[in-house]
């Protein structure tokens, strides 16, 4: 349950918008949780990626109107909380630069190493999706992204999850429909992933948040009715506890005992589930034991036991069992002196800590001799992050993956235990059958299934498995393969995509042949002429927007319903629409480059000292935005009606010019007359990037009078860092003699940077 402090932090955590020094109080308090737990004193890297993304950060601000940089430090902290290693720690600081300011992944690379990198790449949204793509579509890719990420490097999700409970926490600055949104994401996605990795100190906290912006009345009135009754519920908790430690104590048990109330999301659940009121649920409380070892567990078990009636039933040993990942403690439901149902959970300091952190508590700090942290590699082996790689690869289909994850993610809260008949424990789904117990041993076990045993008895497939259930798959080299049937009896997630593979694999030429019919009766009925559109190059633009390897495999797709004929034919149509506009277009420059070569001389060097090729001579003149100098690499750009503009090829404008236009771009060359030896001068424009001090312009101001250079304009500007940027444009022969000023320039005192402009 989110405590007072926390609540008042949530509900405070903004109030200043205009409060600059809080950033720096974040970092400091940053720093110290830091050296409460990292052995190493060097935390010159942390502060690096701090001055680089508060600068990156400087002009943006939150939906608050507080400086951008505080969400990052908040990250940051939360990260610091569950004493992560100083390159998560970094990523959190940076996670947002690639993504919202100018700063590139190169720039973090060159900076900070490819480790921290790959972090922030991986919790970088994608950018540069299909317009076309809806909100399912679009977060279904960036979830691809991440979990591929987490393949190489599971703190990937551990910065995400940081990331989102901050924004959890500051949700009341956003729209109420935002607000729905986010919240709803959260407790499909990101809770279920914390539950996943066993972070629960996240997940506890996501799941209130989530239910205070998805259902307000309920927490409200939970948070109301829960602090009516705190006195009584203190005073019986109190009590236990009390009682619990003095038996330790008389046993030679070392523990220690604490008590709470669960969490509000937890007592909602419970009230839906079980269709009650908050009055009829009676085990809101939770006693916690924690000892030193394991046999000190089973001891403390036995005292409890003696000490309270259990209710049968409800004892759960996932010492024995661990869950999936990787929570240890024993659970035992017990009736109080006073009637009253309470829960205890008993385990060793080490299971706490991994309750409380999860996959977070494997990292072991360990200083090498260069003073690089050494993580853990725990997570590489989690095999459900590889069962989460198989269905990227096995489905094509955003929304069908999309759909996997939530169903598996949401599947996970109750767990059965069965064993292999060599031993083996395998977890699976509440509910599920001997077939998905044959898919979790392997996918060709579950293929040849013909029948089952569970306990030494045959039973029928829809048998459902119980804790400790014993089950054999009985498999024959003669089975058909699976029924349809049984994905309305299966209930993981890896079952139910194992069948479907099976069906689209195995029935693959029936599905090509359905799939043409289909999209034949489409156009039929829509009137369009299919043969138009089916052409190699419009088929490749489906293949790439719902990334199939081949023609057939979309034709099987829409055979057997994984995409739909109207999606093909929509993407097909859109594509001829592009082309047809691009033939009118190309059309259109060739007559104007017709007109342009009719009406010059035969020369083709322009008075300019520009070469344009393939054409005679034309109107030449130089764009603005990028101010091309001799030595440059350049090329021009054919204008409607004002000859040719000459560009350099950086330029952000010829760089980011539409697909439909850069049939306009034309190879163009200086003459090799031009530069210093011609005595020709070219407007260009650099911008200098300096700690601002008195001097400063006069310094700048000496350079170019030395050589001799004007200074056409100029534009200063000032942040309130002391950081100046000042923009010249000047005229100059060529690129060597503008080398020449930048390093020049370069070498007065509080100049940081110098750069053209590109655009």
């Amino acid at each position: 349950m989110i405590d007072e402090t926390t609540e008042k932090k949530m509900d405070t955590e903004l109030e200043k918008p205009d409060d600059f020094t809080r950033p720096e109080v974040l970092y400091q308090e940053l720093i110290d949780k830091i050296r409460q737990y990292h052995p190493s004193d060097d935390i010159s890297m942390i502060e690096k990626a701090y001055q680089v993304a508060r600068d990156a950060h400087k002009d943006q601000r939150r939906k608050s109107g507080e400086p951008y940089i505080i969400h990052p430090l908040c990250v940051a902290i939360i990260l610091a909380d569950l004493e992560m290693d100083k390159e998560t720690i970094m990523a959190g600081i940076l996670h947002d630069v690639v993504e919202d300011t100018s700063m590139t992944l190169d720039d973090v690379t060159k900076i900070f190493g490819a480790e921290v990198a790959l972090l922030v790449d991986g919790v970088t949204k994608l950018t540069q999706l299909s317009w076309s793509m809806d909100k399912v579509e679009i977060q279904a890719e960036n979830l691809r992204k991440m979990f591929l990420a987490m393949s190489k490097d599971i703190r990937v999700v551990i910065v995400k999850l940081a990331d989102r409970l901050h924004n959890m926490r500051t949700l009341q600055y956003m729209s109420p429909a935002k607000q729905r949104d986010k919240a709803k994401e959260t407790l499909d996605i990101y809770a279920p992933i914390a539950d996943r990795l066993g972070i629960s100190k996240i997940k506890v906290e996501l799941d209130d948040l989530t239910l205070k912006y998805l259902h307000p009345d309920v927490y409200q009135e939970l948070s109301e009715k829960i602090t009516l009754t705190k006195s009584a519920r203190e005073s019986f908790v109190q009590d236990i506890v009390s009682e619990v430690n003095e038996h330790m104590k008389e046993a030679g048990i070392k523990a220690k005992v604490d008590g709470r109330v669960k969490h509000f999301f937890s007592i909602y659940r419970k009230m839906v589930n079980q269709d009650k009121t908050l009055d009829q649920i009676y085990d809101l409380f939770a006693v916690r034991i924690i000892v030193d070892t394991v046999m000190d567990c089973y001891a403390a078990l036995g005292v409890i036991h003696e000490m309270y009636k259990p209710i049968p039933g409800r004892f759960k040993d996932y010492i024995a069992m661990p869950k999936p990942n990787m929570y240890q403690s024993l659970h035992t439901t017990l009736i109080g002196t006073n009637g009253q149902p309470f829960e205890i959970q008993i385990r060793t300091y080490e299971m706490h800590r991994t309750a409380e952190y999860g996959i977070a508590a494997h990292w072991k700090y360990k200083e090498s001799g260069s003073g690089k942290i050494a993580a853990g590699d725990e997570a590489a082996k989690m095999s459900w992050l590889r069962q989460i790689l198989e269905w990227q690869n096995d489905s094509s289909d955003s929304k069908e993956f999309l759909s996997l994850i939530k169903n598996d993610l949401n599947l996970f809260s109750d767990t059965v235990y069965c064993f292999t008949p060599t031993g083996d424990v395998k977890n699976l789904p509440s509910g599920s059958t001997p077939i998905d117990f044959a898919y979790a041993v392997h996918s060709a076990v579950g293929n040849k299934m013909v029948g089952a045993r569970v306990n030494g008895k045959l039973v029928n497939i829809d048998y459902v498995i119980q804790n400790g259930d014993r089950v054999e798959i009985i498999t024959s080299q003669n089975s058909k393969g699976p029924s349809r049937d049984w994905l309305g009896l299966v209930k993981s997630t890896q079952a139910r995509n194992k069948i479907n593979q099976w069906f689209k694999n195995e029935l693959k030429e029936d599905n090509i042949i359905k799939g043409k019919e289909m999209i034949d009766r489409y156009c039929k009925a829509k009137g369009i002429n299919f043969a138009e559109l089916n052409k190699p190059e419009f088929q490749e633009k489906v293949m790439t927007r719902y990334a199939f390897r081949d023609w057939d495999s979309v034709l099987a797709s829409v055979g057997h319903g994984g995409l739909k004929e109207g999606q093909v034919i929509n993407k097909m149509q859109e594509e001829l629409k592009k082309k047809q506009k691009k033939d009118v277009t190309d059309k259109k420059v060739l007559d104007e480059l017709e007109n342009m070569s009719s009406k010059a001389p035969v020369a083709k060097k322009s008075k300019s000292g520009i070469v344009v090729k393939g054409i005679h001579d034309v109107a030449v003149r130089f764009s603005r935005c990028c101010s091309p100098v001799p030595g440059d690499e350049i090329v021009g750009f054919i204008t409607r009606g004002r000859g040719v503009s000459i560009h350099r090829t950086d330029c952000i404008n010829i760089i980011n010019l539409p697909e439909d236009e850069r049939v306009r771009l034309i190879d163009a060359e200086w003459s090799k007359t031009e530069g210093d030896a011609s005595g020709e001068r070219y407007s260009t424009e650099i911008q200098i990037y300096a700690n601002n001090r008195i001097g400063m312009f006069v310094d700048i101001s000496k350079v170019f009078t030395e050589r001799q250079i004007d200074i056409t304009s100029l534009n200063v500007r000032t942040n309130k860092q002391g950081k100046a940027t000042i923009v010249m444009t000047f005229d100059i022969h060529g690129k060597e003699e503008l080398a020449q000023l930048t390093e020049k320039l370069r070498q007065i005192e509080g100049v940081l940077d110098i750069g053209r402009t590109v655009g």
